[in-house]
């Protein structure tokens, strides 16, 4: 049995973990060393219970305490005997996740090669929207997915129960898990999980079976109406299709989605709950109603021009364009993927999320929680933020977000950031919500692959306080650290920080 003694840091209210071997007999109980009273309450773990020396409630507050010092790589494990009885506990380095594969879905191509080349080549995805009928709607662009057939991925009775947004999903997965070489088969299927998210789920099914409940009355709704609508849906049939009978989540934080759900995906690699996720985020909301609707918060641009609607920093911005698609990335523990001689793309080394607990649609005028976000990610991996030269920026076109970003970047790297390179993806693909981040996640994989950094497309004339380097062209450079930010309605901020794999 292991005994942890716990020292709290006067600065940070963490602890410094000291193992001593020692038996756990009747009467002898944790020693915790207080220099300062730490917030128990942040725990769930009153004062009083250390006072009481209740050993289990220490250990869990030890779990809690040092399994959070992501930045120094310590780990906390326990095992339990069959009365469920702690048994041991262990501190060990954390658990490493890297990239093993990856798979797309978007509005410039249907597979990582197709899209990358089309980011390389400065493509565009908009066009004027060919889903419906526009009349009378201020927004008629969007970057819609072109040519997609979900037999093509899936049997063609398994891809009628799914609604667009989970063949979008499943495709991903797909070629995600081809990229990587992983045979399930040969996997326990428990450690092999799915977190892919998606922000909305269906609203091409709430549409079209609420005018079924308007015309034909409520016997003619689908008896599959709720699970075809549903976002967890997504995961769920990612999980059924490959046999992924692990931690199956489903992450929803609006355009954070994608970035939230490969980051808790790292989470569970790295506490041993998965030794392999499919990460990642997907949606297909380009509806009469999600057009309407984000039209109506004056969130969408109402250019008619392809070429100048999505305009990432630009002074001239007008707003985001919809767009739909998927990204999944297979990650991996380090010594799994190496055992079975994976290819590795890269390291995802840290990960920070936060809430602005500022307003529904805008994010904090300041910039502090996107900060915090990313330097939580940055100490998550132990980096400095002058080791970080690139930034794939959340870069929505919106007046707000790309100002109040700028300003977030500028208070976590001060003038640092001046010698940095920014890019949006959304300038080629547009906004594709809860799949944002996961795409712009495999974009920033596959710049630290080819040292190259892709323009924002369309970005012409500076805005005053947007002063920062915002790549009107692209860059061949080596680069260490890509760093990608996805910041949702609701203040949800989320950052994911990748390293070059190297040997």
């Amino acid at each position: 049995m292991f005994l942890i003694k716990t020292r709290f840091r006067s600065d940070k209210n963490v602890a410094d973990a000291k193992l001593k071997k020692t038996s756990l007999s009747t009467g002898v109980f944790m020693t915790v060393f207080i220099q300062k009273q730490p917030d128990f309450r942040r725990l769930g773990i009153s004062a009083g219970m250390i006072e009481n020396g209740f050993k289990d409630l220490l250990l869990r507050m030890a779990v809690v305490v040092v399994s959070g010092q992501g930045k120094n790589g310590y780990g906390v494990y326990y095992d339990y005997d069959r009365r469920g009885q702690v048994r041991e506990v262990r501190v060990e380095s954390m658990r490493r996740v890297v990239v093993t594969g990856m798979g797309a879905i978007t509005p410039i191509g249907l597979s990582v090669d197709g899209f990358w080349e089309a980011v390389k080549n400065k493509e565009i995805g908009f066009a004027p929207i060919s889903c419906f009928d526009t009349e009378g709607f201020k927004c008629r662009i969007a970057a819609q997915v072109k040519d997609f057939v979900g037999k093509n991925y899936m049997d063609f009775k398994a891809a009628k129960r799914m609604e667009l947004f989970s063949q979008y999903a499943v495709a991903a997965s797909k070629e995600a898990l081809a990229d990587s070489g992983l045979d399930v088969e040969k996997e326990d299927p428990y450690m092999v999980g799915t977190a892919i998210g998606s922000g909305i789920g269906s609203l091409q099914a709430m549409e079209r079976e609420h005018r079924k409940l308007l015309e034909r009355g409520p016997g003619k709704i689908n008896p599959l109406f709720v699970p075809l609508m549903i976002s967890n849906m997504a995961a769920g049939n990612v999980a059924i299709q490959f046999g992924l009978k692990g931690k199956s989540i489903n992450v929803v934080t609006a355009c954070a989605t994608g970035t939230n759900s490969i980051g808790e995906a790292m989470r569970a690699i790295q506490y041993g709950d998965a030794d392999v996720m499919l990460a990642g985020g997907t949606e297909s909301s380009i509806t009469p109603v999600g057009v309407a609707g984000f039209t109506a918060l004056t969130a969408l641009s109402d250019s008619d021009d392809p070429k100048r609607c999505s305009l990432p920093f630009d002074k001239n911005r007008s707003g985001f364009v919809m767009g739909e698609g998927a990204g999944v990335l297979v990650l991996e523990e380090l010594s799994h993927a190496q055992a079975r001689g994976a290819h590795i793309y890269a390291e995802l080394a840290g990960y920070g999320c936060t809430s602005d607990a500022y307003h529904i649609t805008s994010p904090a005028e300041d910039g502090a929680g996107a900060a915090r976000a990313m330097e939580n990610a940055l100490g998550d991996a132990g980096v400095k933020p002058g080791d970080v030269t690139y930034i794939n920026a959340h870069g929505t076109a919106t007046h707000h977000n790309d100002l109040f970003e700028t300003r977030a970047i500028k208070k976590v790297f001060g003038d640092h950031a001046y010698e940095m390179k920014i890019n949006s993806t959304k300038s080629m693909i547009g906004h594709l919500l809860g799949a944002a981040g996961a795409v712009e996640a495999i974009a920033c994989v596959k710049e630290l692959q080819e040292g190259y950094i892709h323009a924002t497309v369309g970005y012409e004339t500076p805005d005053e306080e947007l002063d920062l380097n915002y790549c009107r062209e692209p860059y061949t450079e080596s680069i260490t650290y890509a760093l990608s930010n996805s910041l949702g309605f609701g203040g949800h901020n989320a950052s994911l920080l990748f390293r070059k794999w190297e040997e």
